[in-house]
């Protein structure tokens, strides 16, 4: 559609970069849009041909011209308006695990979020950004330049989206720490050092590289889950000292030098609250919190409330009260749950982002963000928190949000069916798994990496027709892929997955069964299947190949890589045990022999769960770390 744009030019530079998304070209004799900036809501307007935008802020405006649109295509005259219910909403980007996002897709996401109304973003770094003065820092991690970050933020800052640089200056640093040049300001394998001049050097490095890309003058230094602050080298140094004023005397260091440096700091809370639990939890209802420790928390330091597991409302009501006795302007972070394995659980994103950003409008708190992380190999592709960046940004322009309206938003925006991308919740909403997959099951994670020889979560899942599952979604998944052309690549990756898994999820226990009952006709059969299996996994992981190099840069991929040449080298070995013992050349296959039992993990299993678990703990029951 061609249209001119009347009263604001300077808005003009973005829509240019929307125009393919958007579908819209800019004309002088294209269709008038008089677009108006002014302090109030969003308003648009179409009538006697001719329409007009008032906005507020930059990304109010690019919000409002698909709003526009949008409605132009449905009907004639309308007028709409929309009340932004928080000042600041977006996400962060974790590209600290081993997928670091290339250039391009990170300006492919600000495009996304500036359609949808998204106006703070955060790359967090632990050690993939470059400092120059230490240069193992980041060393074959796909750092990014300093250049390559200053590009990331002036192409946000064209739609209004502040970029935020979020980094780590206590503890999250075990690939920094590692190296040779970190061994006098290490406290432990991940902490640093506190109360030492060479630890203070070294962040004051980290903090000038990390900030000096990026217009704002805001930065989040971190400080969460220091579990063993004070702990290591420091108590062999200092003896033990109280950990709150451990805690205290470093982050008053790290804001001195942030302030030097002009910025203004957020930490994540849960230190505070973890010190002052008996049990050393964050989500300690209990919790005691000393005055002295909070009169000590630096009054411009924003904490930052970071929940992503609870479905109870009155549960963030609480918390969010617990920050504000601190006294502190509270920022919320809620979760996309990208991390649950090698697929998303929307499920549990879905219910506790509506519960969290429903108590976050309550309590009046004015920014919010939620979190893309990539714990355990980043297997799942960010692209695929799209529906929840959706709806946290529909919550950010209305009081209520309802699914139909979140579809229509999401087809608008991206150009993908919502009810598409939630398929994927299934491949670990399995059956013998609660509705909405609340307590986090991963079977799609640790069916495909686990060995079937030895069959770590076979009872798990024994009796429940995994592969009758997997299956039915296949069909599913491939009809998905034909309806989204623009996620043709991601659904293809997930079609693969499911049809590995409609083969090997119960090969393992029926290996087994064959084994006991001594059948070897039986067992030759499934050898056959095994080597199907093998050509499929093989499928599968040049398939993730592609969509990883679609999106990061190839530093990291040799992580998932390793474990998909690990898969198909047991496949391999455990096909040449089988046939050993089918021509007897062996009289038993010891791994066969060993009793399976449930894989309870080092917590139990949660009901409503089958497990969660990371890679090292599925592939094995020795020790590969």
């Amino acid at each position: 559609m061609q249209i001119n744009i009347m009263g604001e030019p300077k808005i003009l530079q973005g829509l240019n970069h929307l125009s393919e998304e958007l579908n819209l070209e800019l004309h002088e004799k294209g269709y008038p849009i008089t677009v108006t900036q002014r302090v109030g809501p969003i308003l648009i307007v179409n009538k006697g041909g001719k329409g007009e935008i008032f906005y507020q802020e930059t990304i109010h405006f690019y919000r409002a011209i698909g709003l526009w649109l949008e409605n132009y295509k449905k009907k004639g005259e309308f007028e709409l308006t929309e009340e932004p219910q928080f000042q600041t909403s977006g996400v962060m980007l974790d590209v600290s695990r081993n997928g670091v996002l290339k250039i391009d897709e990170v300006k492919g996401l600000l495009r996304k979020m500036a359609i949808m109304g998204l106006n703070v973003v955060m790359l967090y770094t632990e050690d993939t950004y470059e400092v120059p003065d230490y240069p193992y820092f980041g060393y074959m991690r796909g750092r990014y330049s300093e250049a390559e970050l200053k590009v990331c933020d002036e192409y946000a800052d064209i739609f209004g989206i502040e970029m935020i640089p979020c980094i780590q200056t206590l503890a999250h640093l075990a690939m920094a720490l590692k190296w040779g040049y970190a061994s006098e300001i290490r406290d432990t394998a991940d902490i640093l050092l506190a109360g030492d001049p060479k630890t203070y050097h070294f962040i004051e490095s980290m903090i000038k590289a990390a900030s000096s890309p990026f217009k704002s003058n805001r930065i989040h230094i971190g400080m969460d889950e220091a579990h063993q602050l004070g702990l290591g080298r420091y108590l062999d140094l200092n003896g033990y000292e109280n950990r709150f004023e451990i805690m205290n005397q470093h982050l008053d260091k790290v804001v001195s030098i942030a302030e030097r440096h002009g910025l203004k700091p957020m930490i994540w809370s849960d230190m505070y609250f973890r010190l002052g639990s008996k049990h050393g939890e964050y989500y300690d209802e209990n919790v005691h919190i000393p005055k002295e420790a909070i009169d000590s928390i630096p009054e411009n330091v924003q904490l930052v409330y970071w929940d992503y597991y609870h479905e109870n409302e009155d549960f963030y009501l609480s918390f969010i009260q617990k920050h504000k006795d601190l006294g502190s302007d509270t920022v919320f972070a809620g979760g996309a749950w990208t991390w649950n394995g090698i697929s998303p659980n929307y499920g549990r994103a879905f219910k506790t982002t509506e519960v969290a950003l429903t108590a976050c409008k309550k309590e009046g708190l004015q920014e919010v963000f939620t979190t893309l992380w990539g714990d355990n190999g980043a297997e799942t592709p960010l692209t695929t928190a799209l529906p929840v960046m959706q709806l946290f940004a529909e919550h950010t322009y209305s009081e209520t949000v309802e699914k139909e309206r979140l579809a229509e938003r999401f087809h608008f925006c991206t150009g993908n069916r919502l009810d598409d991308f939630l398929l994927l919740n299934r491949l670990d909403e399995t059956p013998g798994v609660v509705e909405d997959n609340l307590r986090s099951s991963n079977a799609s994670k640790f069916l495909l990496w686990q060995d079937v020889l030895i069959g770590l979560f076979d009872e798990n899942i024994r009796g429940l027709d995994m592969n009758l599952h997997y299956k039915q979604l296949v069909r599913e998944l491939k009809a998905a892929k034909e309806r989204n052309p623009r996620a043709s690549l991601l659904f293809g990756f997930y079609e693969k997955l499911a049809n590995v898994l409609s083969v090997k999820s119960e090969m393992g226990i029926r290996i087994k069964d064959a084994y006991d009952h001594q059948d070897k006709e039986t067992t030759s059969s499934l050898l056959r299947e095994m080597q199907e299996l093998i050509k499929e996994v093989e499928a599968l992981h040049y398939k993730h190949r592609e969509v990883w190099f679609s999106l990061n840069k190839p530093f990291g991929w040799e992580v998932i890589e390793l474990r998909y040449g690990g898969l198909v080298a047991r496949l391999n070995t455990a096909h040449f045990r089988i046939q050993q013992w089918i021509e007897g050349e062996i009289d038993k296959v010891e791994e066969l022999e060993e009793k399976r039992l449930k894989h309870d993990g080092p917590n139990g299993i949660a009901e409503g769960s089958l497990g969660n678990h990371y890679y090292h703990r599925i592939v094995t029951a020795g020790n590969i770390i």
